[in-house]
Order: structure tokens, then sequence, then C-alpha cells
């Protein structure tokens, strides 16, 4: 991987996509289930390329780093709209990295072969799809639409292709004993890249409602901490490196947009509450768009913005950037947001130094992958 220092005029662009087949009973994203016949695709197009539009003065000067389409679930929209919306992005920029990742989130039972060939051939080379299990059961309990075969399917019909392919592998589930099964299966496909992550409870979702009412039960910390020192290792012996805390990639195919995000890059925001983030010079400013798709269909607009100071700038960069082995250029960080991140912290990082929590190599601040299970509470000391 690079240094873990953005250039200020990288910019990278998220493409929010709200609409889904099917809520699931985990997710708190802004998301809305729909049939997808009622699916409005041009429209929504037509809506981003205005609200693009409205922003290509503040794209002056910048090249574009990356795209993303995620959701909600992108499969689910027509290959025509999403190549226009795609074209719409790369012709606002005046220059592009080179080989830039443009990547889709797919949903299983939305991702036919004859799918990830239009979106392939639509510009997408990259797809991240929402596996989340190879276990019936959990996939009963998780509320996905697909089966195991499903699943399977979906990740052939994209490797087919000649993409990138990504998928999702979910853990922390309650007596959730195979999770190997489910790591060995995924490699076994020959994935380039898997994202592993823990399910976590959130308030104002179907299992935060039945968490509250305590009818749910999830893995306790012992079963947590075990199954994810077991996938790590099983991943490493395959040759996928754990470069951040729940991301396992072979050497080259880590995901370039989520790295522009954990180095603390620029992020253009299109479509319904979207939250992007611009700088110029050691200024910020974020916002999130209308978040009702309906209104931003009618007229795209922000739902709310604010001004970065320096402070919030330093812990966000702490807290993205301490999720990877890359870690935090501290003088670098000084230099974009104008202040030292290490005032009104040394005491904490010298402790976190001292219990070998933290590494400081030259100006380069990480947390050992050994401590990636405490990583919490480590980077909540350093606030």
């Amino acid at each position: 991987m690079a240094s873990p220092v953005p250039d200020p005029i990288d910019t990278s662009v998220y493409v929010h996509f709200p609409w889904c087949a099917k809520k699931c009973p985990y997710c708190d994203f802004a998301t809305r289930a729909v049939e997808p016949q009622t699916i409005p695709h041009e429209a929504y197009a037509d809506a981003l390329l205005r609200d693009l539009e409205a922003r290509r003065e503040s794209l002056r000067g910048r090249r574009l780093f990356s795209v993303f389409f995620g959701g909600g679930t992108p499969s689910l929209w027509s290959a025509a709209a999403l190549r226009r919306t795609l074209e719409g992005i790369r012709g606002a920029f005046a220059s592009e990295v080179v080989d830039l990742e443009i990547t889709a989130e797919c949903n299983p039972s939305s991702l036919s072969e004859e799918q990830a060939a239009a979106f392939r051939e639509a510009g997408i080379g990259r797809m991240s799809i929402g596996v989340q299990s190879l276990r019936e059961p959990h996939l009963k309990f998780l509320g996905r639409l697909h089966d195991a075969d499903g699943a399977r399917r979906a990740i052939r019909g994209a490797r087919a292709t000649g993409v990138a392919v990504s998928a999702d592998l979910m853990f922390g589930m309650r007596d959730q004993r195979d999770i190997l099964a489910d790591v060995d299966a995924l490699i076994a496909e020959g994935l380039d890249h898997v994202s592993a992550y823990a399910l976590t409870i959130e308030p104002g979702t179907q299992f935060g409602t039945l968490a509250r009412m305590g009818k749910l039960e999830v893995a306790d910390e012992d079963d947590y901490a075990r199954m994810f020192l077991e996938a790590e290792a099983r991943f490493a012996v395959a040759g996928l490196e754990h470069y951040e805390v729940s991301n396992y990639a072979r050497p080259g195919f880590e995901a370039r947009h989520n790295l522009h995000y954990w180095r603390g890059g620029d992020y253009l925001a299109l479509g319904a509450a979207a939250v992007g983030a611009l700088s110029e010079g050691t200024r910020a400013r974020r916002w999130r768009n209308q978040k009702d798709p309906e209104k931003y269909l009618a007229e795209p607009h922000e739902e709310w913005s604010e001004e970065l100071d320096a402070e919030v700038r330093i812990q966000e960069a702490l807290m993205l950037g301490l999720r990877t082995t890359e870690g935090v250029d501290l003088t670098a960080l000084e230099a974009r947001v104008g202040q030292d991140p290490r005032v009104g912290r040394k005491r904490a990082l010298a402790q976190g130094l001292e219990r070998g929590d933290l590494r400081l190599e030259g100006a380069v601040l990480t947390v050992p992958r050994e401590r990636w299970l405490r990583l919490d509470g480590i980077v909540a000391d350093l606030f």
C-alpha cells in the first residue's frame, strides 16, 4: 500500500442508491424497501447529475480518485442509468488517477450473471457482494433474500466478467461455531478481498428493538474474539492480508476507495442521504444530502452542513487511520489541519506507547495488529 498521506487534490465520489428489495433487520442505513419495478432508474440518474452539476465549481482543480456506488442495493439499478451517472462523474473532473477504481455494492439476490456483465460494460471494475454467510440458518436469521447457492452463483458470475470481487462476511451471531466453514468457502471462490465484520445491534433497527426487549441473542465477547482470531489466521494462510480491522485483501487488491476515507481524503457525496466532506487548505466542510428519496428526486439539496474544526478532524483521522496497518502520519495530519495532533494528548500517547497499545515509527502512529480486539478503547483514550 502507499503512504497514509492523501494528496490534497485527490477526491473520491460516493453515490448512494437508497432502495432495497427488503430492509435487513440489522441495517440502520438510509435505505427504503420498495418493489424493484417501482424504482425510478433514469429519474434518479437525472437527479444525481443535477446534484453533480451544482457542485462542479467545487471540483475545479481536483483529481478523481475513486467512485463507489453504495446503498441500499445498487445492483437493483439499471446499468444504463448507472453508466450515464458514471460518465457524468468522470466528465466533471479535469483528471483522474491511473487505473481508477469504480466499485458497486451488490446483493446476490439481484446480481445475475447478466446484470454483472451489464455493470462491467457500464464501467464497474470492482463488485462488493453482500454474502454475509454461506450457512442457511445464519442467512435466515439475518433476513437475507438469497441462499448459499445464490451467493456462490453471484460471486462466480461477477468473477466471470473479469472484475475484482469482494465479499462481505458477518460474524458475531450466537452459536456461530462454524465461522471457518464460511471463511474456507469464500477462500475457495478465489476472492480478491473480504470484509469480515461483526454483527452490531443498532437502535432503530428490528434487531435493536428485539435486543431492547431481551429477545435477541448474539455472541458474547469471548466468542467474538475467537471468531475474529480464527478468521484472521485462516485468511493469512490463504494470502489475504489483514490490512484494516474488518478487511482482508490479496496484495494489490485493497479497497482504494475505503483507504481514501481512512486516510482522511476528500470525498464528494451524491444521492439521497449521502454524506460528503471537502477541504480547502486547512478548512473543511461536511454535509448530508436530503434524506428522503422523493424529495431528492424533485430537488437535490443539502439537509445540513457543518464546518469541521481542527480538533474534530484530528479525532476522526485517529479513529479511522488507526484501524489500518498503515496508521496515521502525525506530521502530515498537522499540515493538513493546521494543528499538532499531539497537543492535548501527549500523556495519553506516552501511556499507550508504554503499554504497547501504540507504536510510533518516525511520525507514523499505529495500533499493533495483535491489539486490534481492543482498538475502540485504545482510540478512545486518545480523545
